[in-house]
């Protein structure tokens, strides 16, 4: 099983960026599907993007063209560029893989982050 650890979150207003990494150790990462998840105070875990293993992309609709998906699988690291940022994004965001093709079902993934927290200031 692969284990996954996020990171770069934090504080950030309105109108900014961040980057969340993605880092997993375990097994060859090469092979995994990886889906971003966010989870907000009092609201079900949602999807976010999701990146295949040769890099296709899927976005949910509130972050397409805003936030974006990248792999290196050289560095076993999954990316989530975030710009344009808004009060609604803020939750914690959580990674997560699969073996297989891209999915957006959180249900279809087996391998889960700890999560990390974005907050986003109006």
């Amino acid at each position: 099983q692969v284990q996954l650890v996020e990171s770069g979150g934090g504080l950030v207003q309105a109108g900014g960026s961040l980057r969340l990494d993605c880092a997993a150790s375990g097994r060859p990462f090469s092979s995994y599907a990886v889906g971003w998840f966010r989870q907000a105070p009092g609201k079900e875990r949602e999807f976010v993007a999701a990146i295949s293993w040769s890099g296709g992309t899927a976005y949910a609709d509130s972050v397409r063209g805003r936030f974006t998906a990248s792999r290196d699988n050289a560095k076993n690291t999954v990316y989530l560029q975030m710009v344009s940022l808004k009060p609604e994004d803020t939750a914690v965001y959580y990674c997560a893989a699969r073996l297989g093709v891209l999915k957006v079902r959180s249900q279809e993934y087996s391998a889960w982050g700890q999560g990390t927290q974005v907050t986003v200031s109006s």
